[in-house]
């Protein structure tokens, strides 16, 4: 009986043991697949999977798509052509720093083509930090596991005397060296879509462990056996081996922007470790950052979406800096071609990301945005410019000189440690100059904005109403900077009088924001459904909302709160209709706005995200309410499909993170955080500070989406917003929520959330 006993325990006790290994993490609920099942004509977020750590340097990716191709990995594909190191932020901006690995078997092969293997999603597994496929064609299972700058990869062949691992450092000008002796591959690569110094390399090195009985170099496709070094416009090489199945083949990859040595240096954060280790290591990383969001809801769905949501707000900018033997960071700077100390970070687009992806890294993860106002600071001393849209250096790509609102959250956010100083010099000079190569860095017609109070229509500035009202929110920011640091009014005054230019656009007979000549006469004819233009991917009824600062003012040309919410209102009233006359055809941002049968909202990209919360301030909170909730259940999944538009460097990730806890930064450089709809049950936020957010909703449900009322710290708070200061000082928020809205609560003015006019009116 005691026999028996001990061998039910033993039994219960593997049981038991098996059961804690199950147990789900934050980042089992993640899908690195989110989003991939994307095209040209239509994105369902435009991403791919990112095998990395948090801002890692270097990812890896299994490459569906053809050299060059910024469409690297899509879910609907069959075969795969390789395993890149890729430093892609999006396939509109395409790739640099990127060369490919791919074993095969049977004979010795180097095209993309040739040596592609079929695939299968169900012989798959994509983690953050693992991933591991079949290649069927090959009879191979390859598996990998990365660290920031390095990454171990580990193949099984089958039985064969012919099993052989390719790797091409693609073309554009590349080179490659076999060393037999050391079981070691050598290269670089130069291939770029530009913002890159002339000197630009990308170093990497691999380590096998298993000798070469067979060696090629490859140029330009001709495979040469037996010779050991390419330096030509398309290198490659090729080693081989006899394998027994099931044998298995480890490689230990690393890369630098610095040098050969560097690489070297960089494959040392692999240490001894083997891909278990890795793998392990990366995942408690990646437990260890998302963690620091905590859900607690019965709906596996959510929480999945919720969870690679925050994955990819973790993603980018990525780092751009390397650690020298002393652990001392340093960068090659891709504004100069200089090797430099300190931080620096790149592969983010602020047109997109300044809405809240970096007011939620100054929320949730500050110190890592201390490094990034670092790296600003380095790139002004370097290019004489702060960076708008960089990959890796500055690249000509979108509108707004919105480096101001990056600078400007971070330290009135209270972020420190940095040299502010340099950074007020750097957001004074681009808001007064433009960069002489790359138009979209600085401020494109400033001369004119600064004379007249707005781009004109017709001086040949594509796309110039929005960026005299993204110019408009960008000067507040710099007003509000300007006086954190004790400016004297002299010197700011400027900005807060530029702040209102979004005035000068506004057409009272449309009640919409409008293009408008240089003699003062607006643009005709004028058709607010008109994508482009006057506007960057988007319409009239999309930007007119882009007055952050100052919603008040907007709703006072508007002739108040009424005429106000009819306009909101509108947005979903109106069918998706479209000019799409300025691009020639439908671009995929109007085909995403059409399919989503939400009229004219187009939640797919980034201009009209914050237009849901306005209604918080215009006294009718609860339609934010609903309309956030039907944006939240209706266009963001778990699935290859899940976003409705490009994902866009973690922006419309963040935005879904964002809202999910309830409340929105509608306007960065601001203290507060706009309410929505809390989405889970309850969650808490563990902040840097040691301080807990608790955001409580216990009754919210499918039905339930509307705010009753609540109670921040047990006190009852009727007003439609939260400060950055009680979170940061840490909070228990209570939400009481309905399934009919309370019309009494946040419908007095004193409930309504910040307005430039009203600080300027006191």
């Amino acid at each position: 009986m005691k026999k028996i006993a001990l061998l039910l325990i033993g039994v219960l006790g593997i049981a038991f043991s098996a059961l804690a290994k199950t147990v789900t993490e934050p980042v089992d609920y993640v899908s690195p697949l989110v989003g991939t099942q994307s095209k040209h004509s239509l994105s369902t977020g435009n991403t791919y999977p990112a095998i990395a750590l948090p801002w890692g340097m270097n990812f890896w990716v299994p490459q569906t798509g053809k050299m060059g191709d910024g469409w690297a990995y899509t879910y609907d594909a069959d075969k795969i052509r390789g395993f890149k190191q890729t430093h892609q932020p999006s396939p509109w901006i395409n790739d640099y720093g990127q060369f490919a690995i791919m074993p095969v078997s049977g004979k010795v092969v180097f095209d993309e083509d040739q040596r592609a293997s079929w695939f299968s999603h169900k012989a798959e597994i994509a983690k953050p930090y693992y991933y591991k496929v079949y290649l069927a064609d090959h009879d191979i299972t390859t598996e990998f596991a990365p660290t920031s700058r390095a990454a171990i990869f580990r193949f099984t062949f089958p039985e064969s005397k012919d099993s052989y691992v390719v790797v091409d450092a693609l073309d554009g000008g590349s080179y490659l060296k076999v060393i037999p002796e050391e079981n070691k591959i050598i290269g670089y690569t130069t291939k770029n879509s530009g913002g890159v110094p002339e000197n630009f390399k990308n170093y990497f090195v691999l380590v096998f462990d298993k000798p070469f009985i067979f060696t090629a170099a490859v140029s330009n496709g001709n495979i040469r056996p037996g010779e050991l070094e390419a330096n030509d416009k398309h290198a490659g090489g090729i080693i081989g081996f006899s394998t027994k199945k099931g044998e298995t083949v480890n490689v230990r990859v690393a890369s630098s922007f610095i040098s050969f040595e560097q690489a070297e240096q960089n494959l040392k954060e692999l240490k001894k470790d083997d891909l278990e280790t890795v793998a392990a290591k990366g995942r408690q990383e990646w437990n260890k950052v998302l963690g620091r969001i905590e859900v607690e809801d019965d709906n596996w769905d959510h929480l999945r979406t919720f969870y690679s949501c925050l994955y990819r707000s973790v993603l980018f900018p990525r780092s751009f800096y390397e650690l020298d033997a002393k652990g001392a960071p340093i960068h090659y700077s891709p504004y100069n071609g200089q090797v430099l100390p300190g931080y620096m970070f790149t592969d983010t687009g602020f047109w997109d990301t300044f809405r809240c992806l970096f007011p939620f890294l100054n929320l949730m993860y500050p110190s890592m945005n201390e490094k990034m106002q670092e790296g600003l600071a380095n790139t002004y001393k370097e290019s004489g410019f702060l960076p708008e849209w960089a990959s890796p250096g500055h690249r000509g790509c979108m509108v707004g000189n919105n480096s101001a609102s990056i600078v400007a959250d971070a330290y009135l956010k209270g972020l420190k440690g940095y040299d502010i100083e340099t950074l007020w010099e750097a957001v004074q000079h681009g808001a007064n100059a433009v960069h002489p190569q790359v138009s979209s860095t600085g401020r494109l017609g400033y001369e004119y904005y600064n004379k007249l109070g707005y781009v004109p229509y017709n001086v040949g500035i594509n796309e110039n109403a929005a960026r005299t009202l993204e110019y408009a929110y960008d000067d507040w920011c710099i007003y509000q900077l300007g006086k954190a640091l004790n400016r004297p009014e002299a010197e700011i005054a400027v900005y807060a009088k530029r702040a209102m230019n979004y005035k000068n656009l506004y057409d009272k007979e449309h009640k919409l924001m409008r293009g408008k000549n240089a003699d003062g006469q607006f643009q005709s004819p004028f058709n607010p459904l008109k994508w482009g233009d006057a506007f960057t991917e988007g319409n009239s009824w999309h930007y007119t909302w882009s007055v952050f600062h100052d919603p008040q003012g907007l709703i006072d040309l508007m002739g108040g709160k009424d005429g106000f919410n009819q306009m909101m209102d509108s947005v979903f009233i109106l069918p998706p209709v479209f000019d799409d006359s300025y691009y020639g055809g439908v671009i995929h941002e109007i085909r995403e706005m059409q399919i989503m049968n939400m009229g004219q909202y187009a939640h797919g990209n980034q201009p009209i995200q914050h237009m849901l919360y306005l209604y918080n301030y215009s006294g009718q909170p609860w339609k934010a309410q609903y309309w956030i909730r039907e944006v939240m259940d209706k266009l963001y999944t778990p699935a290859p499909d899940g976003y409705c538009g490009d994902e866009d460097n973690g922006q419309t990730s963040a935005w879904y993170v964002f809202s999910a806890m309830g409340f929105y930064p509608v306007c960065p450089g601001t203290d507060q955080y706009v309410l929505g709809t809390p989405y889970f049950k309850q969650m808490k936020l563990h902040l840097e500070n040691g301080k807990t957010v608790t955001i409580s909703a216990s009754d919210n449900d499918g039905a339930n989406r509307y705010i009753s009322s609540m109670t921040v710290n047990g006190k009852s708070v009727s007003r439609n917003y939260l400060t950055h200061k009680e979170l940061t000082g840490g909070a228990k928020v209570m939400m009481r929520m309905s399934s009919q809205p309370n019309k009494q609560r946040g419908v007095r003015e004193s409930d309504f959330p910040y307005s430039f006019s009203r600080e300027m009116n006191k």
